[in-house]
């Protein structure tokens, strides 16, 4: 099955239970986001860097949570996971190295199976009905 070009620009936005799970895993990968965010502020070696990663990863959250821009803020959850489990970033607990890859790992599945229904992004880009009227039979005559 080949899908057109408009079709791969746009996420299906499912509902009921899919939509639900999708909910859940913007909401785990949020919280992760959040959770490392935090970890950088109450760190004692604070740096100009951990604020703006810190204030970062803050930003991010809120998109995923809210569903604003998920395909963005996946992509750029995933780098900032991945950098993290790497050891880019001050992360040196062997636990926030693989939190932060299971992290980069949801944040790929989101990516690929889009926001759901629950979102911001299911508001602006959603489901469209388009009415088509019938035509008239005196259209049809001239």
């Amino acid at each position: 099955m080949r899908l057109s070009g408009l079709q791969r620009t746009f996420s299906i936005f499912p509902g009921g239970w899919p939509g639900l799970g999708l909910l859940l895993l913007r909401a785990s990968v949020a919280i992760g986001l959040f959770a490392y965010s935090y970890d950088l502020l109450v760190s004692k070696d604070y740096t100009p860097v951990a604020l703006f990663l810190a204030i970062l990863g803050i930003a991010i959250g809120l998109c995923l949570l809210l569903g604003y821009r998920t395909s963005v803020a996946s992509v750029m959850t995933c780098l900032a996971s991945a950098s993290a489990a790497l050891a880019w970033l001050p992360a040196t607990d062997v636990t926030v190295r693989l939190s932060s890859l299971f992290t980069a790992i949801i944040a790929i599945s989101i990516l690929c199976l889009g926001p759901g229904a629950f979102s911001l992004d299911a508001r602006r880009y959603g489901r469209r009905e388009i009415i088509i009227p019938r035509r008239s039979d005196a259209s049809l005559e001239e």
